[in-house]
């Protein structure tokens, strides 16, 4: 298991950005593929980016191709997504992932969540 801490939610307005971060309590966090998914309002929770063990493999969800960009510092144990362009259908709770396989779409994949981080956009 992993701890992880989001922090960097927060209300912005439609075409604003945020950046979010997620500390990772891992002695050996660059063993870790990341993920960050989100939950909206009544939905369930979804995908919306994963990155590979040292970084060089990244996937995202259509909706977000473009504006998101997810990245990390292993020295740092800290996964980031910056979001750009945000609209009010990318208003929900934001939560990052660890997972033991390289990286990955599939929620049922990650075994330790952070407690997530709230992100409005105002239209």
């Amino acid at each position: 298991q992993v701890q992880l801490v989001e922090s960097g939610g927060g209300l912005v307005q439609a075409g604003g950005s945020l950046g979010l971060s997620c500390v990772a309590s891992a002695r050996a966090f660059s063993n870790y593929g990341m993920g960050w998914f989100r939950q909206a309002p009544g939905k369930e929770r979804e995908f919306v980016a994963t990155i590979s063990w040292n970084g060089d493999w990244t996937e995202y969800l259509d909706s977000v191709k473009g504006r998101f960009t997810i990245s990390r510092d292993n020295a740092e144990n800290t996964v980031y997504l910056q979001m750009n362009s945000l609209k009010p259908e990318d208003t929900a709770v934001y939560y990052c992932a660890a997972t033991s396989l390289i990286a990955s779409m599939k929620e049922s994949t990650y075994h330790s969540w952070g407690q997530g981080t709230q992100v409005t956009v105002s239209s």
